[in-house]
C-alpha cells in the first residue's frame, strides 16, 4: 500500500442531495435525476492511497486520504504544481469537492488535458 505524495482535495459528500439522498425542496426531481445520471466517476491509480489536499499543490494541507480502489467525481479542474504519478507528469489538479484537490497524475481520466470545466 503506497500513499502518494500528492494532496488532493475531495469531499466525501460530493452529491447535491441531502443525507437521505433526497432532492431538496426547491429542486426539480427531473433536473436532479439528470444531473446525477451525468456524473462521471474516475478511478484513482490502482494500489495507491491518494492524499486529498486543500489546494492544488503538495504543500497544501491534507484534508483526507482516498483509500485504494477509490473513484472520484471531478467537479472542475485547475492548474497547479507539476506532479509525476502513475498517469504521467501534469500540472492539472482535479477538484473533487469545494476546496479539495487531487493531482490528475493519480486519476485515470483517459486524457492528458482537461476533461471538464476549469475551476473559477
Amino acid at each position: 500500500m503506497a500513499t502518494s505524495e500528492i494532496n488532493e482535495n475531495a469531499d466525501e459528500n460530493t452529491a447535491d442531495k441531502n443525507k437521505n439522498g433526497n432532492v431538496g425542496e426547491n429542486e426539480s426531481p427531473t433536473l436532479s435525476a439528470r444531473s446525477a445520471a451525468a456524473t462521471v466517476y474516475y478511478p484513482v491509480a490502482p494500489g495507491q492511497q491518494v492524499n486529498v489536499r486543500r489546494g492544488p499543490n503538495t504543500g497544501s494541507q491534507i484534508v483526507r486520504v482516498l483509500p485504494e480502489d477509490s473513484r472520484v467525481a471531478i467537479r472542475c479542474q485547475t492548474r497547479g504544481e507539476t506532479v509525476t504519478g502513475p498517469y504521467g507528469t501534469t500540472d492539472i489538479w482535479d477538484s473533487v469537492a469545494p476546496g479539495q484537490y487531487v493531482s490528475d497524475a493519480y486519476v485515470k481520466t483517459g486524457s492528458d488535458g482537461f476533461v471538464t470545466i476549469r475551476c473559477s
